[in-house]
């Protein structure tokens, strides 16, 4: 990885949701502008907030798709990511760092 890249592996359950209802929708349904969750999988020598597993939020309607051994992965610049979810929370926190 170069300068300050990142390479995410996206979550697999980042296509289908629920509705608070109960209802199951399709990874194909437009809706909105959303947000998507993904594991940290490589970084670059000027990343300086992420590390290796760590769980961040990006959006999916800006990055490029790489395919690594059959493997799809997603490669994002340091700053195009929204937060990183903490792996401890404590009571006081929200349990984000944005």
């Amino acid at each position: 990885m170069l300068h300050d890249r990142v390479l995410v592996d996206p979550d697999a359950d980042a296509g289908e949701r629920h509705s608070t209802g109960g209802i199951l929708i399709p990874a194909t349904v437009q809706m909105g502008h959303r947000l998507a969750w993904a594991r940290v999988a490589a970084v670059g020598s000027s990343v300086r907030t992420v590390k290796l597993g760590d769980r961040v939020l990006y959006d999916p309607q800006e990055r490029s798709e790489v395919e690594l051994q059959a493997k799809t992965y997603v490669l994002l610049r340091e700053r195009d990511l929204h937060a990183i979810a903490a792996e401890r929370i404590s009571e006081a926190e929200t349990g984000l760092y944005l």
